[in-house]
């Protein structure tokens, strides 16, 4: 069995977050979804739970940050081009997603970052893997 990840986040609305999710291209598992989680399935070993901020709870007694205004953490997931880079990046938008920050090109790399409508800032990018990265 491959190894697989599953990110957890806190978010405010579930049922709107499902939706924003969808409009990326992604379906949910109805296996491990009810009314206070949902599986967003990403890739055959990649998975994102969006709970409910009670939900959230039951696994970390810290509490829940702003992801609005503080950053915890950055999620990055590869694309097979910028022009898909580009795609799901303006998916993101259009369904009340906000750019975090300015589209960066290095030539060998793209990248978009775009907060999720919760704050979550998911990072899209892809890299010519058939190259070696210029010297710093």
């Amino acid at each position: 069995m491959p190894s697989m990840i599953f990110v957890n986040v806190p978010v405010a609305d579930l049922k709107a977050s499902m939706a924003y999710y969808k409009a990326l291209g992604f379906d949910h598992n109805p296996q491990f979804t009810d009314d206070a989680a949902a599986c967003i399935v990403i890739s055959d070993s990649i998975y994102v739970m969006v709970l409910t901020h009670e939900k959230f709870k039951q696994f970390s007694s810290n509490p829940i940050p702003d992801a609005k205004t503080e950053t915890g953490a950055l999620y990055a997931l590869s694309r097979e081009s910028r022009e898909a880079v580009d795609a799901i990046a303006e998916a993101g938008l259009k369904a009340g997603g906000s750019e975090f920050r300015p589209a960066q090109d290095m030539g060998f790399m793209y990248s978009r970052a775009i907060a999720d409508i919760d704050g979550h800032v998911w990072e899209y990018v892809w890299m010519d893997m058939s190259g070696e990265p210029p010297a710093a």
